[in-house]
């Protein structure tokens, strides 16, 4: 009977009739979200990957940086500057712990110790513990901390 129908709707019908008559029944799964980003539950060792694919296409430069903020290559001038100061603080801070043990290693005597810059000043709190308190004297700021002997 569909083979002697001539309209072109007809023949369609047909065709898909006869289509759906081959066909197997179709086969899905359910759709599962798995995030990239470990910020948002991905695989952690996704974060390197992401972050330099991110910095390889930054073309934006913040002007506030500095040019040479401590992470760049330093001249052989300024590494040598920084190497001297470390050993400079590190003499005084010896012969500030020396005034202050009065001359006795291993230990401290409550007391005040002035420099050019700092006043030092260790206190007794009692049961073996000192506060030594450090006063920087050009700005009037303060730090401390508790020492047991």
């Amino acid at each position: 009977m569909l083979l002697f129908l001539n309209d072109c709707g007809s023949k369609r019908s047909a065709a898909g009739l006869c289509m759906l008559a081959f066909c197997g029944h179709a086969v899905s799964t359910e759709l599962v979200y798995v995030p990239t980003n470990p910020s948002f539950g991905g695989n952690p060792n996704n974060g390197i990957v992401l972050l330099n694919s991110a910095n390889a296409t930054n073309k934006h430069k913040d002007p506030s940086i500095a040019v040479n903020n401590g992470l760049g290559q330093k001249t052989a001038l300024q590494s040598f500057n920084e190497t001297l100061e470390r050993a400079i603080l590190g003499q005084l801070a010896s012969a500030a712990a020396q005034k202050l043990g009065g001359g006795i290693t291993g230990g401290l005597a409550p007391g005040v110790v002035e420099t050019g810059n700092f006043i030092i000043k260790i206190t007794d709190l009692g049961g073996g513990t000192l506060l030594v308190t450090t006063t920087d004297k050009s700005t009037g700021a303060t730090t401390s901390f508790e020492v047991s002997q």
